[in-house]
């Protein structure tokens, strides 16, 4: 058998220029700290230097889906077992201060006291460019929003006659007009609202362009990436889109249904204390995909028979439309993993298929 002396955990606080390392012995005793650049000079010095000490077990890494995700990914392609470490407890930090050095080596006891125990995503497949996707299209739709309320806003506060032209068109006709002024100098307030608009319906219709070249994108990239996702009621390529970017590329890294649900939030909280007995909303986990779900839930409540049966079911028993919400928030939860399960071609759910009761 193994010493347990020479198993090494390793633990990086990473940033954008340099990633710090910690090792640490079996009976979790320091070993050294050490930075290196964040190149891939400096990841392959790093796991050289983590391994000069013994038998190296796993490497705690804060940040895989940031700046350390080009050591994750060496490190995988290396062999070695990477945990995903969260970043340390803020009132921790208050009582004891924060260095780069105490940071890894609190990763890595995050690691052998098994408080991070999560894979970290591959980041290497279709999913990952959905999620690329939708962050050129978050950012094109709060962008196109500012435009469309710093719109209304010029209209309101415009010269009278620009202002009663321009009054009650809705957002779309709004740019279509404004983008079409010759306002000429700006030298008057009329023509400054009049150039000012011009911009800002620009502004909007090419972001609008973007937007609808990105929906394309994405409606044809999940359809393809995940067709039984998208077979499901009211998943959208949106919705998709958001559920499939918390899986990642390599969903198997969660064991069980049940940790796909506490990733998105949706795993029930006990709040029981005393007589009372219940559990609440989380509060936590991915809430892009927290709120798919959510819009799901919604969208089935109107049209969707068995949904509307269960909530009915559920507010004649006592429970709240919170928590009818939350359980069904639930349930979908379950199928979206199946579905992802199947579309990627996983092993089976360890979990048996549950259907709503109407």
């Amino acid at each position: 058998m193994t010493d347990p002396l020479l198993e090494v955990t390793g633990g990086v606080d990473t940033h954008k220029d340099t990633h710090v390392a910690a090792a640490l012995d079996g009976l979790g005793r320091l070993l050294g700290t050490e930075e290196f650049p964040a190149t891939p000079a400096g990841y392959g010095g790093l796991l050289g230097w983590l391994r000069g000490f013994g038998e190296l077990a796993t490497v705690g890494v804060e940040g895989t889906g940031a700046w350390g995700a080009g050591l994750a990914r060496h490190l995988t392609a290396q062999g070695v077992e990477v945990v995903e470490v969260q970043r340390p407890n803020r009132q921790h930090r208050r009582r004891y201060g924060k260095s780069d050095p105490a940071d890894a080596i609190g990763a890595a006891r995050a690691v052998q006291a098994g408080e991070a125990a999560g894979a970290p995503k591959a980041a290497n497949g279709n999913v990952e460019c959905i999620r690329l996707l939708q962050v050129a299209r978050r950012s094109a739709m709060k962008a196109r929003t500012k435009a469309a309320n710093q719109m209304h806003a010029v209209v309101t506060t415009a010269p009278e006659l620009l202002r009663a032209d321009l009054t009650g068109l809705d957002t779309k006709s709004l740019a279509a007009r404004a983008s079409r002024f010759r306002p000429g100098n700006p030298t008057t307030p009329t023509a400054a609202a009049r150039r000012t608009l011009r911009i800002l319906g620009r502004r909007w219709l090419a972001l609008s362009v973007d937007i609808d070249e990105l929906d394309k994108d994405l409606d044809q990239l999940t359809a393809t990436v995940a067709p039984t996702l998208r077979s499901l009621p009211s998943v959208g390529p949106q919705n998709a889109s958001a559920l499939l970017i918390a899986a990642g590329d390599n969903p198997d890294r969660l064991a069980t249904e049940a940790s796909y649900a506490a990733l998105c939030g949706s795993s029930p909280i006990d709040a029981s204390s005393g007589r009372q007995h219940r559990h609440r909303l989380n509060r936590g986990g991915d809430r892009q995909a927290n709120a798919a779900l959510y819009m799901i839930v919604v969208s089935r409540l109107r049209w969707h028979q068995p949904s509307q049966a269960y909530m009915q079911r559920r507010l004649a028993d006592g429970k709240t439309r919170k928590e009818t919400m939350r359980c069904l928030k639930r349930y979908v939860a379950r199928q979206v993993h199946r579905a992802i399960a199947s579309d990627l071609g996983l092993h089976e759910p360890r979990s048996a298929p549950v259907e709503l009761a109407a």
